[in-house]
């Protein structure tokens, strides 16, 4: 990894940081609540690219695992992570990497480019939290989809339009910051 400049690593914190933030913003419905930090990864996935945008999600998972609170109810430590959720936690860092990715490929932020990419993340995430959840909790693939994901997919389509909107408007915002 090249170094990281340090205007790089400030963005990075900086939305770590926010996914912090928007994991306290929950609705608490089923085994796996209505979580807003996506919000942040995908922001980040999207406006930083796939190699800040997965280290900005490495270094909010990581305080985590340290034991900062920064996991939905102030939760924070390893047995947070390996408990049934904490495959979509880990997930964060896989998707935002593989968005980023997508996004650099088409080039351009355009709204198409962006769905594209932002629901490759969202299938990343659903299958390993999914997986995850199912080996954790002995239930099966489908019965865990049932739980985990079904009855988040519209929550989730909103808040895939939701980044687009912001990533349009933020991109050229954070351009400028990298380029200053």
């Amino acid at each position: 990894m090249k170094n990281l400049k340090t205007k790089e690593i400030t963005l990075c914190a900086l939305f770590a940081s926010l996914t912090a933030i928007l994991s306290q913003v929950t609705i608490p419905i089923g085994p796996v609540p209505v979580n807003f930090a996506h919000l942040s990864t995908f922001l980040a996935a999207c406006l930083l690219g796939s190699r800040l945008g997965a280290l900005s999600q490495l270094t909010f998972v990581l305080m985590g695992a340290a034991g900062l609170p920064v996991f939905s109810g102030f939760n924070g430590g390893l047995t947070r992570i390996a408990g049934p959720t904490g495959g979509y936690i880990i997930a964060y860092v896989v998707s935002a990497y593989v968005t980023g990715w997508i996004v650099e490929r088409f080039g351009k932020r355009t709204v198409k480019a962006l769905a594209v990419s932002i629901l490759a993340g969202w299938l990343i995430t659903y299958v390993f939290g999914t997986l995850w959840f199912s080996y954790i909790t002995h239930t099966s693939f489908s019965a865990a989809l049932g739980l985990c994901v079904i009855p988040f997919l519209p929550g989730d389509l909103l808040k895939t339009c939701i980044i687009i909107v912001l990533v349009r408007r933020l991109y050229s915002v954070i351009q400028r910051a990298l380029q200053w």
